[in-house]
Formats: C-alpha cells, structure tokens, sequence
C-alpha cells in the first residue's frame, strides 16, 4: 500500500496515524490536508483533520551530460599552469575545511532539536485510584462520555469503575489514539469536562480519571525514564538541565525518581501553567 487517509484531531497527530499505518518516515512521504481540522471548547464538537499520506515516487534519473560539455573543463585545465591551479585547489580545500564544521554543527542542532521533539509533556496526569474499584454499568459520566464519543465520530468501548470518593474510567478501541490526541491533551481535555460533569451540583467532591489504552501508566513509566536519563546528562555535563513546563503531578513523579539521586538534586520555578523542574548537581 502507497497511501493512508487517517482522521486525527490535528494534522499532525493524523500524519502519524498515517505514518505509522505506512510503516515510512515524514520524509519518504507526500502529505496532503483533504479537511482542516476546527476546534471546539476543550477539543469538544470539533471537526477532525482529514489527510492523505502517500508514498514518494523515485525520482527519474538526469540525462547524460552533452559530451562537449565535459570536454570544457579538461581544455581549460591543460591550457592552465599548475601556478595558476595551485592557488585555486588551495581555496577550494579550505573552503571544504570551513564548510565542515558548519555541516557538522547544523547536523548536531538539528539532532538536538528532534530529540527535544521526543520528549513532549502532557497538560494533566493523574494516578489511577489505589483503593478497590467496583464495576459500575450506569453512570452519568458514562452517557456523557457515550455521546460526546459518539459526536466525535469514534467507536470505542467505555467502561466504569467506582471507588470511595474517586471514578475510574477505561477507554479502549481502535479510535483510542484519536481519544489521546497529541501529548495526551485531548485525554486531559476528556477528563476535566467529565470531572465537571460528575461533580456538577455534588456536595462531595468526585476525582475523575479517565485513561485510554492504559496511558497513564505508560507515561509515568516515561517520565520516570526521563528523569533518570537527564540526571545522568547534568552527572556528564556538570550543568543543570530545565525541563518543559509540567502540571503538579508531573513534577511530583520528577521529583520522587530523583529524591535519592546521590549526585543531583531537583527544584521548581515558575508559575503555573508554566512551572517546570530544574535538575541540577547537589
């Protein structure tokens, strides 16, 4: 197969979709948008990105060269002395020498810039509740979910689990990375309305976590990978290393991989939204 049409709640995160299916690179491919995606309130009634992914046709080789035209730089070279080509090789080599760094260095900001592309933060993270969860198969989350789904045009299955004072709620199907979305925002956007909802007019509050595809878990795990790796790069590089901005239990699973570093200590600076951990030597 050559091409792949995905539906995504953005172009990029149907790009991937496509990708993925493709099993190809961004840069073997030709990408075209068939529908603009819109945005609603928290990613609500809004109107998917369509794109068609196609694969990248070989290029057709070059004609030949004419023969005189090769012929031209041979002439010129046997009526010149070796004076008049030294100087000229001399320059052409040390342009080469000049450009290399240059090439060098690009190549390392451009790697540099792509692994800061990998290790994206989520918005909202929460942990599912420790305590024992019973089934529930009727729920006002559970038809407000149902619908909101459905107007999105997804097919999964959702289900319920209730705890003292805590909601647990399970998204699986095959529209469950469109549920995600890109960095976990349209999951996080997913949970805030339905914490709402289930708390709307309830004098005891309710915590809501709805997770697809067993996410959260995979990305505590993420977290926690990273954190270790940027420690062992402030260890290498003797300086301290300031990640993206994260919510408060982000920071938290930062600072609790790192609490019994025995080289490197964590703090927070900012302000919320844009409050984010600095790792650094003790």
């Amino acid at each position: 197969m050559d091409f792949s049409e995905k539906w995504g709640t953005d172009v990029d995160t149907a790009v991937q979709l496509a990708l993925a299916d493709l099993k190809l690179t961004i840069d073997e491919v030709d990408v075209t948008v068939l529908e603009e995606p819109s945005r609603g309130f928290f990613g609500i009634g809004s109107k998917l990105a369509l794109v068609r992914v196609e694969k990248k046709k070989p290029a057709k080789p070059e004609p030949a060269p004419e023969p005189e035209k090769k012929e031209k730089p041979v002439k010129v070279q046997s009526d010149k002395s070796q004076s008049e080509i030294a100087p000229k090789a001399e320059k052409t080599e040390k342009a080469e020498r000049t450009e290399a760094p240059r090439n060098k260095k690009e190549k390392q900001n451009r790697k540099h810039s792509n692994k800061k592309d990998r290790e994206p933060i989520e918005t909202v993270i929460e942990k599912v509740p420790d305590e024992k969860l019973t089934v529930c198969e009727e729920h006002p989350a559970l038809t407000f979910l149902e619908e909101v789904t459905r107007e999105m045009g997804l097919e999964l299955d959702i289900t319920a689990k209730t705890g003292e004072d805590s909601l647990y709620i399970d998204i699986q199907g095959k529209d469950s990375g469109t549920i995600i979305g890109k960095r976990g925002q349209t999951l996080d956007a997913i949970q805030y309305l339905t914490s709402l909802v289930v708390n709307k007019e309830n004098q005891n509050y309710t915590r809501v976590v709805v997770d697809a595809e067993n996410y959260r878990a995979k990305r505590e795990k993420t977290l926690e990978k990273l954190a270790l790796r940027l420690a062992g790069k402030v260890v290498r590089t003797k300086r301290s290393v300031k990640l993206e901005p994260m919510n408060p239990y982000e920071r938290k699973v930062i600072h609790a991989t790192l609490q019994n570093h025995p080289q490197v200590t964590t703090r927070s600076e900012g302000q919320d939204p844009y409050r984010r951990v600095i790792i650094e030597l003790k």
